[in-house]
């Protein structure tokens, strides 16, 4: 959709040059292994990581670790309701997902952890905008 020239975007309380205020809160799920609650303006997610033991099958007996993540938003993450993803996810999520992994292994030492799985969790809390961003930051806090 193409806005007029001399429009401004919506952005309530900021500049468009401003940036969101950004929070994040490390240890803020004291079960998992690492977490971060990451806040970008309006926007929270939380980002949990697991450590299980072994790997896929495919990187079996190399001694070297993997690490996968999901992705999900609250039904109430909006201003609408929307139902949870149920069986397979979309492929919007799975997208995600995908972005998420490829992003957080991008960053590690070629996973010399010895056979273990990271298993990074974002769940989308608020929606408001910049959420991939925000999931990518947390689990890398996380």
């Amino acid at each position: 959709m193409a806005t007029p020239q001399n429009a401004d975007p919506v952005r309530v309380g900021r500049a468009s040059t401003e940036l969101r205020p950004i929070a994040l809160e490390r240890g803020a799920a004291s079960n998992a292994e690492g977490s971060c609650l990451v806040s970008f303006g309006n926007t929270r997610v939380l980002c949990t990581v697991s450590v299980e033991d072994g790997v896929p099958g495919w990187r079996r007996g190399r001694g070297e670790g993997w690490l996968t993540a999901e992705y999900a938003m609250l039904p109430r993450a909006t201003s609408t309701r929307t139902n949870r993803e149920r069986g397979q996810v979309g492929g919007r999520t799975q997208e995600i997902q995908r972005l998420i992994g490829r992003s957080v292994r991008a960053m590690l030492d070629d996973f010399k952890w010895g056979e273990f799985t990271l298993k990074v969790d974002c769940d989308v809390l608020q929606a408001d905008g910049g959420t991939r961003t925000a999931a990518i930051t947390g689990a890398s806090v996380a």
